[in-house]
């Protein structure tokens, strides 16, 4: 039995394979199970023409049911995730106090979703402009290549994904994972007073 369920989301087409690839082995081989999502179903591809399969849509992940929600890089991330309803998603795992983040360029989405104000957090820097926006959303820029901040986890890149996956560990570690406690017995024959 899994220790903790997260979600992986990728982008349908272009996700980084690197960063999903090592994160998801990673994390099944530390009995974690990772349900891969994505804006469509079927099978994503991968910037490299690589594929894998897509087990839920974007719409149909109930945050209470997960430990954990994590966003994969890739040229297509910004064009499919970054969307008002991932934006949704990652303020309802952090109302519900539930580790979330996102590694190369979809720590934007996290920042353009207002889930980062005030963090310390690490992405895709390339085109030099992320310092800027995390500014701009109330973020503090680190160049480290993942950083952990409570329960949110960023990561600069595919050079960083084992790093990122061994972090998501670390936060999981410290999360209860959600389980329903059994209510008291009461036996139906003993009338109440």
């Amino acid at each position: 039995m899994a220790k903790h369920t997260i979600v992986l989301l990728i982008a349908h087409e272009g996700y980084q394979q690197i960063e999903y690839g090592v994160t998801a082995e990673i994390l099944k081989s530390e009995n974690v199970q990772v349900i891969t999502a994505s804006n469509q179903l079927g099978y994503a591809t991968a910037k490299d023409t690589s594929s894998t399969s897509i087990d839920m849509t974007i719409d149909q992940i109930n945050p209470t049911l997960y430990d954990g929600l994590f966003i994969i890089g890739g040229p297509g991330a910004l064009d499919s995730l970054n969307t008002p309803l991932v934006h949704g998603l990652l303020e309802q795992m952090m109302a519900l106090d539930k580790p979330y983040g996102a590694i190369c360029i979809s720590s934007r989405i996290l920042a353009q979703a207002h889930v980062l104000a005030g963090k310390k957090a690490t992405g895709w820097d390339e085109d030099g402009a992320l310092e800027e926006i995390f500014k701009d959303h109330g973020v503090i820029y680190s160049k480290e290549p993942v950083v952990t901040d409570g329960k949110v986890v960023t990561a600069t890149g595919p050079d960083a994904a084992q790093e990122f996956a061994q972090a998501i560990l670390q936060v999981l570690s410290k999360q209860s994972s959600p389980h329903v406690e059994p209510l008291p017995y009461k036996d139906p024959t003993i009338l109440s007073e």
